[in-house]
């Protein structure tokens, strides 16, 4: 009969096998995402639609210091009115100052309806991969249709993201589908300026709640900083920034939904 002690020294060394032997088979959890450094140096990369009603890179910088800690964002933008991502690349300096610029995050913005989608495959791949070369992390800025050029349609346009992204396995904030779910819900709540192209004061916000909450993962909904100073901001009351808010929330969460 073994003692006691030695029976009990036996059953623990037992175990300790049984918990190594198990941490060795289990494969890692790949739906995870690796801890990484929280982003700050943030740039813009588009045309009007990012450098519209003061720009996105302010008042991103304006939400970041509004919140209670301040989230730390530097953001900053290179545009061109009109351009596509072609033309950014071909004929401006956003190339150089991926490059030279030490940043954390940086969203392209494309125009559909400005281009055409093998032009955005061509030179998404290219800016994707100069972002990734000094290892920033690129964003898809998927926008929106509009009735002056109305060659493509939204659902076209969230295509055209949806397989370029898994092309590249680039990241998306889809803002253009926001702006659909918004206008499905509330279509009094007008995403779109007069000229019926560049967004309205709700279409911006929703815009920046969209590509926020993209970059940092933090649900939207808790992006309320009182008071939130970017000028024009007024003109939605308390209800229809939560309303916003809501629906950045809920058209991330349809965007990542497994097809």
């Amino acid at each position: 009969m073994i003692p006691g002690s030695f029976s009990r020294g036996f059953l623990l060394l037992a175990v300790i096998a049984l918990i190594v032997a198990g941490c060795k088979t289990v494969a890692p959890d790949r739906s995870i995402s690796p801890v990484v450094k929280k982003p700050s140096r943030i740039l813009f990369v588009g045309n009007s639609f990012t450098f519209w009603r003061g720009g996105l890179s302010r008042h991103m910088k304006a939400l970041s210091d509004a919140m209670t800690p301040p989230l730390g964002y530097e953001p900053s933008s290179v545009v061109r009115g009109g351009a596509s991502l072609e033309v950014m690349w071909t004929q401006t300096d956003a190339a150089q100052q991926i490059a030279t610029g030490n940043w954390d995050v940086v969203i392209l913005q494309e125009d559909l309806p400005e281009t055409n989608v093998d032009s955005f495959r061509k030179y998404s791949h290219k800016f994707v991969q100069a972002v990734r070369d000094v290892g920033a992390r690129p964003i898809l800025f998927m926008a929106w249709e509009y009735d002056r050029l109305n060659w493509i349609s939204l659902d076209e346009i969230i295509d055209a993201h949806r397989k370029i992204s898994a092309e590249l396995q680039v990241e998306v904030a889809p803002v253009g589908l926001a702006w659909r779910n918004s206008r499905s819900i509330k279509p009094d709540l007008d995403m779109y300026a007069r000229d019926r192209e560049h967004p309205s004061v709700a279409g911006m916000y929703l815009s920046l709640m969209v590509i926020e909450a993209t970059i940092s993962g933090a649900d939207p909904r808790s992006r309320d900083p009182e008071p939130l100073p970017i000028r024009g901001l007024k003109r939605l009351d308390h209800e229809g920034t939560e309303f916003l808010r809501g629906i950045a929330h809920q058209s991330i969460n349809e965007w990542k939904a497994p097809r």
